[in-house]
């Protein structure tokens, strides 16, 4: 039997072994690793390769801008063609496993990129077009990255004179390119032999940050995000000939892994939509019969309130992969009855490759809105007791650790952080608490990590927290999220100035963070305070800072433009 074969069986053997889901009953919180899947050892040149032999002309990825005359196609017989002539011109400057970044919103020439830079064996770094000069020279220069694709700006950064304003800072930084000329870049490369790309080859760099506010590169290679993604978009339904219409920007997990390589090893079509717009997003579900999408409860939520949403053909659509934040019931059953589709629930983070754990189409609104779902296939997950590391018994809380393929190879150049991460048994600490039930449901409870959550993404409290202490009015100050019905949480900054007879203002603190750092880590609201409340030890209790704000005891002032 081919691999190809191979490829067809298991997808069956997934839709069929789900069963064994609802069967299996736990007596502690531990879900053991299955043997009934398969795991491949794949790459992404090989997906590319493979899908250009057996479905060349199938649409692969599609631009969704708002002029419907202006859109290029590739098929996938054009995205081979395309890579290939990347990974020659890279080649030509280049070596296997060098670094080369992108930093850009959610333009066509990103997928291109990714697919060449796989194709050369260099590795992507991803990098958030909203960020500035601190957040890209730490970036860049953490990776040793050889090479950026850019633009020129983005929503008034002007990355490319931010970029060679650090320049002297980056040894390693050869050359800044414009992604928007890329057609120039790929006529640079003379045709040269391609490397075998192995499946334990890392794929990408994606930095996440931490308690320290410093981020960290998770390393992850073509064998993880492959089988990882591959189980993802097979439980949420991405059909083979499937059609993503994707708004999760491509610098992060949802867009390049999730949507990326989910497209890819479905054969199915990319839509690659510019920004999230609802009418926008609505018009190319209905002219491209999209099947399936990637969205946060705050998009879904401004779908269903559009007042045109009824003129719209929109009988195609049949899933929905959301996360990131709680998805009410209420709001599983006005999807499946406005918009006639399932909805699955994921739940994971970088270090583990995307995804751990997800919910099935056909499981309950209940289960949906109160449980991320059961376990991925081929890995182990413990519930594990806070201290010890031991397996807790089933509906007690503890920390949720993973074992297996989809665990990080580690933090690029960081040891002592990946040591911190990973134990001496292999088990990647996800600093998130959880509760399991004995049918394997996981309940998500909290966070050991400092972490919020706004719209759907993670902002680490400690990277705004090093920031203020810089302003010279500032004293100490720590940063909580603040419950918001719109965004889920905003941030919030609770402040000891240095002296409460020269304030600074709020306007003054923003604007220093809006020189600093992306537009969406800023402070929404502001208190300041003349202490913390602390433990006998000495550490900061941001709990009970969460419940002086709750309960008025700390008044906090918002600005002028806090929603926005």
């Amino acid at each position: 039997m081919s691999e190809f074969q191979g490829e067809i069986i298991a997808n069956g053997i997934l839709q069929r072994k789900s069963a064994l889901y609802r069967e299996r009953r736990l007596t502690e919180s531990f879900w053991s690793g299955e043997t009934h899947h398969v795991l491949y050892h794949t790459t992404i040149p090989f997906w590319l390769r493979k899908n250009a032999f057996e479905v060349p002309d199938r649409l692969a990825l599609i631009e969704g801008i708002p002029d419907a005359s202006k859109r290029r196609t590739w098929t996938y017989a054009e995205l081979l063609r395309d890579a290939e002539r990347i990974a020659h011109a890279l080649l030509n400057k280049y070596k296997p496993g060098d670094r080369i970044a992108i930093m850009a919103p959610n333009i066509v020439e990103w997928a291109l990129m990714q697919y060449g830079i796989a194709m050369a064996g260099m590795v992507r770094v991803t990098v958030n077009p909203a960020y500035h000069a601190r957040e890209i020279e730490h970036i860049l220069k953490t990776a040793g990255v050889s090479a950026i694709f850019t633009m020129e700006e983005y929503r008034g950064n002007r990355m490319m004179d931010t970029i060679e304003s650090i320049r002297e800072s980056l040894p390693s930084l050869q050359d800044v390119y414009d992604l928007q000329k890329l057609d120039e870049f790929m006529n640079t490369g003379k045709p040269v032999g391609l490397p075998e790309v192995k499946p334990e080859d890392l794929d990408v760099i994606m930095f996440t940050s931490g308690t320290t506010g410093t981020p960290k590169g998770a390393m992850l290679n073509h064998f993880g995000m492959t089988n990882s993604i591959r189980f993802m978009a097979i439980r949420a339904g991405l059909e083979v000939g499937g059609v993503w219409v994707n708004v999760m920007p491509m610098f992060f997990m949802g867009g390049n892994g999730f949507a990326a390589l989910g497209t890819l090893q479905q054969q199915a079509t990319h839509v690659l939509v510019v920004e999230f717009d609802v009418p926008l997003f609505l018009s190319l579900m209905e002219e491209y019969k999209g099947t399936f999408s990637l969205l946060v409860p705050t998009m879904m939520e401004a779908i269903l309130a559009y007042p045109d949403l009824g003129k719209y053909d929109l009988s195609s659509w049949k899933y929905i992969l959301s996360g990131a934040s709680k998805v009410e019931a209420d709001l599983v059953r006005r999807l499946k009855s406005i918009l006639n589709c399932d909805i699955s629930i994921v739940c994971g983070q970088t270090e583990a490759h995307g995804g751990y754990t997800q919910t099935f189409r056909d499981d309950s609104p209940e289960d949906q809105a109160e449980t991320i779902g059961q376990p991925y296939p081929m890995i182990d997950f413990k519930i594990a007791d806070k201290e010890t590391g031991a397996v807790v018994r089933i509906g007690e809380e503890g920390e949720i650790c993973i074992r297996g393929y989809q665990v990080m190879q580690g933090y690029y150049n960081d040891p002592q952080a990946t040591a911190a991460a990973i134990d001496e048994e292999g088990w990647l600490h996800s600093g998130d608490l959880g509760v399991m039930d004995e049918r394997g449901f996981v309940r998500f409870t909290g966070r050991l990590k400092d972490m919020l959550i706004r719209g759907g993404v993670n902002i680490y409290p400690a990277e705004i927290e090093n920031l203020l202490k810089e302003h010279p009015k500032v004293d100490k100050v720590a940063v909580i999220g603040v419950p918001d019905e719109y965004w889920g949480e905003q941030v919030a900054a609770i402040i000891i100035p240095k002296s409460f007879d020269d304030l600074p203002t709020l306007e003054e603190l923003d604007k220093f963070c809006l020189d600093n750092i992306a537009r969406f880590k800023r402070p929404r609201y502001y208190a300041f305070v003349k202490e913390f409340p602390m433990t006998a030890t000495g550490k900061l209790r941001k709990f009970k800072l969460k419940e002086d704000v709750a309960s008025g005891a700390i008044q906090l002032e918002s600005l002028a433009n806090a929603q926005e």
